[in-house]
């Protein structure tokens, strides 16, 4: 990522970004929070992409290089902790869940005034307690190193739907499956299979926020069924898809 930007401060401020819109590679002296309170949001680093719909948020840790992306009308709330403010013991971006009190919580604080009142430590209070609770979630698409391995992410970034097996891909970037599925162990530390349903989440997710319908959504992400994208969705964001295409969440 070019032209990496130096921001001191981690803003405490919310933002909407465009659908498309992006805030490109900068980096923090200070721990940020970052959460979309309506669409989807992509953070990128050179370590790969983590996924965020409206009930998780991405932890990005001080000194981290990254960028923003916004998938569908995002409503960015930034939140700045010093270094020495790490209630997860946090080294590389994490997504974490967001129950609904946490929700309230940085919704408040990233809106209020920017001061050091009594009542704002309180709220700063309970939300680091909060965020101490917040499971972690493996919504990330690591980046692969292998330019075989990369050959074969991109073909499927593009069409997510396509059903070939990682042979058959392999036949196209020149390797062989065996030694595919090696590296999607050993770099990306997971299996093919759960990789790919990965990448299909996201791009659901992606879809959704641009207004598809769930049946075309699942169709375009290679579900054979629109039975079975919504199972697989549900228990990935713990709720249907026709659920976050409402914005009900």
């Amino acid at each position: 990522m070019p032209d990496i930007r130096h921001a001191p401060e981690a803003p405490t401020v919310t933002r909407v970004l465009a659908p498309g819109e992006s805030i490109d590679a900068h980096r923090h002296d200070e721990h940020q929070i970052v959460y979309a309170g309506s669409g989807v949001l992509a953070v990128t680093t050179d370590a790969g992409t983590w996924f965020a719909p409206g009930t998780q948020a991405i932890w990005v840790p001080a000194g981290c290089v990254h960028a923003h992306r916004a998938h569908g009308q995002l409503a960015l709330h930034l939140l700045g902790l010093p270094p020495d403010t790490n209630p997860l013991c946090l080294d590389a971006p994490t997504v974490l869940d967001v129950n609904p009190l946490l929700r309230e919580l940085i919704l408040a604080y990233t809106r209020g005034p920017q001061d050091n009142s009594p009542e704002r430590l309180r709220l700063r209070a309970v939300l680091l307690d909060q965020l101490r609770a917040s499971p972690q979630q493996p919504l990330q698409l690591p980046a692969p190193a292998d330019s075989r391995l990369a050959a074969v992410c991109d073909l499927l970034y593009g069409n997510p739907a396509d059903p070939r097996t990682l042979a058959a891909l392999g036949t196209e970037v020149g390797a062989g499956g065996r030694t595919l599925s090696r590296l999607f162990r050993d770099e990306l530390g997971m299996t093919f299979p759960q990789w790919r349903t990965r990448l299909r989440l996201y791009h659901a997710l992606r879809m959704l926020a641009d207004d598809l319908p769930v049946t075309a959504v699942a169709h375009r992400c290679g579900w054979s069924s629109t039975s079975a994208f919504i199972d697989v969705f549900r228990r990935a964001f713990g709720h249907t898809p026709g659920t976050h295409h409402r914005g009900t969440l």
